[in-house]
């Protein structure tokens, strides 16, 4: 692969971490089959110009390479990218996408997964990708959004109350730290307002059974933000017996991990009629 310079910036999530590189494995297992099959359901084709962003462990940016073969292009951004796994004609960059894209347009895909709802500027980022896409080119944004969790079993009542507790503060302080939960649900106005046709979407919202990935990867989201926790008033105590019921296979729940995805089309032609 090629790699430009990596530039920092301030990230609820810490990706190089060993809970990050973690979270970026959950990630994977519980989400990529969901986002392959949005990617496949619209078409990638060989010769196509993709752009991945915040690749994460880099198997969006493979199975795009894949598909696209060796007469096409993927390139592959994210702020960390020591974690990025790509065959080397992937193009990686090290880039923070409030600064504008680290290369131009168009693409026939931009794809973006757990990135914007993190981003203060993401309406206009929005913007910005949907003028680097070529006519016709799609994009595809996945986010989180704001969904109570429902504790279905727990080894007893108060390790419920931990559960939805612990969650509940969780989502209080990465909201005040900057990511936006209530995104998810306002891409398909946003991308209409953008002037993108053929909107489609879908939700997945996968059951948490403790040591699945899912209640792995929710783990590794609190042990992240653990000085947030605690300042918030949950105690060192009560944040290792959530990572106990997460690893707990009698602990099971609806969590608040949802993935909607959205994707629309740029207009390939002044011709062409909303639908």
């Amino acid at each position: 692969m090629t790699t430009s310079d990596t530039t920092t910036t301030e990230y609820v999530f810490d990706s190089p971490s060993v809970q990050g590189r973690q979270q970026l494995n959950h990630l994977q297992t519980l989400l990529d089959p969901i986002t392959t099959g949005v990617l496949d359901d619209i078409g990638v084709w060989p010769g196509n110009r993709c752009l991945d962003l915040g690749s994460g462990g880099g198997s969006i940016a493979r199975w795009l390479a894949d598909r696209v073969g060796p007469t096409g292009q993927v390139v592959a951004v994210d702020l960390d990218t020591e974690q990025i796994d790509v065959p080397s004609r992937v193009q990686v960059h090290g880039h923070d996408i409030r600064d504008g894209l680290p290369v131009d347009g168009p693409f026939d895909l931009i794809h973006a997964r757990l990135v914007l709802m993190h981003l203060p500027n993401r309406e206009g980022i929005l913007r910005d990708l949907v003028d680097a896409l070529a006519p016709g080119g799609w994009l595809v944004l996945g986010e989180t959004p704001d969904r109570p969790q429902e504790v279905l079993a727990a080894p007893t009542a108060a390790d419920a109350e931990l559960a939805d507790r612990v969650l509940r503060t969780g989502l209080r302080v990465v909201s005040a730290a900057g990511v936006a939960l209530d995104w998810a649900y306002a891409v398909e106005q946003r991308m209409a307002a953008a002037g993108l046709v053929s909107i489609r979407g879908n939700e997945y919202s996968p059951m948490v059974t403790g040591s699945d990935a899912g209640a792995l990867l929710m783990g590794t989201y609190v042990a992240q933000v653990k000085p947030l926790l605690l300042d918030a008033g949950l105690t060192e105590d009560e944040l290792f017996r959530y990572h106990a019921l997460m690893r707990d296979p009698r602990f099971r729940a609806w969590p608040f991990l949802r993935l909607v995805t959205t994707a629309g089309r740029k207009r390939a032609g002044d011709a062409e009629q909303t639908r």
